[in-house]
Order: structure tokens, then sequence, then C-alpha cells
């Protein structure tokens, strides 16, 4: 966790790029992306010249030769500010742009990089912001990172690339991926889903990381992510990196257009929240996914890309808007019909109206699935989320202190915390979903549904349509007793209007 002191620096810095007329909020991540980049690659560097010294050989594939050590974070971050400026732009960003060939993902997408802080002073106040962030934790790297990321959803549009930290967390805990998992999200942006997981691994599996053959999957083959947004790449990447992955495998791809075919049954879990733009001409949508579903529609599209992504027994968990659950159209029909009869369906949890505000007060559920191929819903679990620790206004302030919020507080919630915060409780009955939460009346909060009563629903899968409202029971009286309670009433103004005479005169 980053102190008030740090973000204070942080929001100093972010001031003056724009005074310094970097404006973009993705633009102002970038920049600041490549300079914990170029401090990442020299803090690598001091492992390995740490690890010859202790095995007396050769530093092992150095980062910075001889003729390049000028070039290192440690050098430079030391030089006055209109020296600094011309080492990064003139040398380091040139030989960054070099490191492409190297094959690693962050390189490649470095290759590109363009160095826009034209003034001395805006560099030297980015790097002392950087150089207070404490080389060994990890942890307060990547907080640095997503509270910069946090930036783009109060920055406007931009923010429409963004799920909020806490809502990744909670579906992460609740698909507790393993070591041995692959893990995709086609629609990656920052890499907020992947980055979760990785932490998630960590945290969960730090015996099992240890082990060579683990750690090189963690390392490489373990998460996977695409975009076809060029700076969403790299933000990713980098972010990916903050998080002590070294070489994720980010990649151009546009999903949709593309066919599935070198993809295909690849990944044992899926976590996404794809961009639902609306519509795509037949032409430029892959042809393989309209063997799944013919549909224009990118949300129906995205879950038919899941579904070829998936390994048998692999698991989703996907945003999607409202319309998925009970859209009338054949395709929103069939692409139901498909989940529930061919694949197993496993929960469908209906988030707050305001969970995507200030940039979007679309209604959304999280649906939750594992792919088989042949069937094997039994019943569906749905909880009807309606408070995310934080108001669903335009403002998203806090509810709860810092340590009542997210769905693993240190604390258990009381009952008033939970009409606030309901992420703990989710995950909770969520692990009791094939136990007591069986037995839950449909007026509860959560509770299961047959697939019996699911197709005899025509596949609807809104929560509305299988909660039952609790009615409070009024009290009926005569029209005798109406009227002698009228009666009493009339009396008693009657003498209070008497009383009141008596005490004028």
């Amino acid at each position: 966790m980053i102190t008030g002191e740090l973000k204070s620096k942080i929001d100093r810095v972010w001031d003056a790029f724009w005074s310094g007329g970097i404006s973009n909020p993705l633009e102002v991540i970038e920049q600041i992306t490549y300079l914990m980049f170029i401090r990442r690659l020299d803090e690598i560097q001091n492992r390995k010249e740490r690890q010859a010294i202790r095995t007396g050989k050769p530093v092992e594939k150095p980062i910075y030769v001889q003729k390049t050590q000028t070039l290192r974070w440690s050098w430079f971050a030391n030089r006055s500010p209109d020296e600094m400026l011309i080492i990064v732009r003139d040398d380091v960003f040139p030989w960054l742009r070099e490191l492409g060939g190297e094959g690693s993902t962050y390189s490649q997408h470095m290759k590109d990089a363009r160095f826009s802080i034209t003034t001395p002073n805006l560099l030297a106040k980015a790097v002392a912001m950087l150089d207070d962030l404490p080389v060994t934790e990890q942890d307060t790297k990547g907080d640095l990172y997503e509270y910069m990321l946090g930036k783009i959803a109060t920055a406007g549009q931009n923010g429409q690339f963004r799920t909020p930290r806490h809502i990744i967390e909670l579906i992460v805990q609740m698909m507790a991926p393993g070591p041995h998992d692959e893990i995709c999200d086609p629609a990656c942006g920052t890499a907020g889903f992947l980055v979760a997981s990785a932490d998630y691994v960590n945290r969960t599996h730090r015996d099992a990381l240890m082990t060579p053959t683990r750690r090189e999957h963690f390392d490489r083959s373990m998460f996977h992510g695409f975009d076809f947004d060029s700076t969403m790449l790299r933000i990713g990447s980098m972010n990916m990196l903050q998080h002590g992955v070294d070489d994720p495998d980010i990649r151009y791809r546009d999903s949709l257009a593309e066919s599935t075919a070198g993809e295909a049954e690849k990944y044992s879990m899926i976590l996404a929240n794809p961009p639902f733009a609306g519509s795509l001409d037949y032409e430029v949508t892959a042809k393989d996914l309209q063997v799944v579903v013919k549909t224009k529609k990118t949300e129906l599209l995205f879950l038919a890309l899941f579904l070829r992504l998936l390994k048998s027994g692999g698991r989703a968990a996907v945003i999607v808007p409202d319309g998925v659950l009970f859209g009338s159209s054949k395709a929103h029909k069939e692409l139901r019909r498909i989940l529930v009869e061919e694949h197993k369906l496993d929960a469908v949890v209906k988030l707050p109206g305001g969970v995507f505000k200030p940039y979007a007060g679309v209604s959304t559920a999280i649906l939750i699935f594992t792919k088989t191929t042949v069937g094997g819903t039994d019943n569906v679990w749905f909880y009807e989320m309606t408070a995310d620790g934080w108001s669903l206004d335009d403002k998203r302030d806090p509810l709860l202190f810092e340590d009542k919020l997210g769905p693993v507080p240190p604390e258990a919630l009381d009952a008033t915390e939970h009409t606030r915060n309901n992420l703990p409780d989710v995950l909770a009955r969520w692990n009791r979903r094939n136990g007591t939460e069986q037995e839950r009346g449909r007026t509860e909060q959560s509770f299961c549904v047959s697939k019996a009563e699911i197709v005899a629903q025509g596949y609807d899968l809104s929560l509305n349509r299988y909660k039952q409202i609790v009615h409070e029971e009024v009290e009926h009286r005569t029209p005798g007793e109406i009227l002698e309670e009228l009666d009493r009433i009339e009396s008693e103004i009657q003498h209070g209007m008497s009383d009141l005479k008596r005490a004028l005169r």
C-alpha cells in the first residue's frame, strides 16, 4: 500500500506533466511506464552482477555492457536535470528501441517507445518520485502503478479500459487460479485481470513457484493477453513487469476479427471484461466465431470466442452487459442455450448499476461457466450484489474504512457493513454454492435455480425472473373501525379547540 505522502508526490508529478503540455492521461502513464522500465532494467542488471560475484562467473546475458554503463538508471538519476534529459532523450531511448531484438514481450513493445518529456525539470521530478520507491518492495511498485492506472478512470473516455480493482480481485478470488493454469484475457487493456491473478498465485502458491519449472511457466507461459491498441499493449506489459512477471505473453491481436485456429482450446482459464461496442459487420468478424453463433453483437461474439479458446474443463469468469442475460434475439437465446445445455453454467452475479461510474452506467453481471462440450449444468447459483463498498454515483467514494473494503477484509463485516460491501459475502456464499446455498429461499440475496426451471423460462438468466419479492402484510380494518377512529379524532380536535378558546379569554 502506498502512503499518502507518496500519493501526493505522484499527484504533483502528474500535475507537472499536465502543466508541461502532456495532458493525455494515457501518455502520462506511458512516459512514467518507460521510466519505471528503465529502472527495472537496472535492478535486473544489479541482481545479475551480485549473482556473478557469488558464483565467480561472468555476468550471464548482461543487459548493460561496458560502453552502455552511462545509460543505467543509477547513473543518470544523479546527474543534473539538463544533463539527465540529454542522456535519456538522446542515448537511453534509442538504445531501448534496439532492445526489441531480444525477443521478450516488453522489449518488443518498447521498440516503438517515443520519449515526449521535453523539459529537464519535469524529467527530474518524475525520476525523483520513482527513486523514492524501495527497490525490493514489489507490492509498492505494483500499488504505485495501480494508483496511476486509477487516474484513467477519472480522466474521461479512456476509463473504458479499466475495471475496478476490487471487482477484479473478487473475480480472481472466486476463480482461485493455480500454478498450473494458463490464463487468458482476450481484451486485456492494462492487464488488470492478469496482474491480479499473478498476485493471487504468488500469495497462495509461493512454495510451488520455487521449483524452476513452475517459475518458468509463471514468468513466460502462464499469462496471455490480447489487445489491438499499441498503447494498451505497452502499459499492460509494463504493469505485468512491475508485478513480478518477467516475460508475459501480451500480444497484438484483434480478437474478434482474427481466426481462433491457432489459439483454440489453449487456455484453462479466461478472465475478462471485454469492451461491448455494439455491432460488427459480418465481413470483419472471424468466420469460426460465426459458426458458434450467428450474430453481429460483440458481447455474444466474445462469449463465443471464450468457448473456442478454453480447453475442455477450462473455466471462465466474464463481465457481460445485462442484455446477454435476457435478450430475446435468436442469437441471444442460442448462446444461453449453448452455455446451459452444452457446457456447465455455474453462476450469475448481478453487479450494482453504478459499479463502472463515472464513465459508464450500464447494468452488468458476472457470468461464470465451465467448458465441457457434454453439458453438466445442474443448478445455477445467483447472487444479487447491491453494494460493492463504494458509492454508486459518479464520485464513487468509499463507504467504509480501507480495511473493510474488498472481498477479503482482515475481519468479518457486521450486518451494517455488509449493506455497504457485499463482496466478502459473495465470496463466502460462492464457496458454499454446492452446500447450504442449495437450501436458500428465493427471497434471499443468493439462491440456486435448477436447470429444468431455466429451460422452462426459455434460458432467461436475469435474476429478477427467479427472485421472489417479500411483501409486507398489511392489517386491513373494517369500515366500522375506520369510522370509529375518525369520530375519535374529530372529538379530540373539538375538545382541543374548546380548551384553546378558554385559555384565550
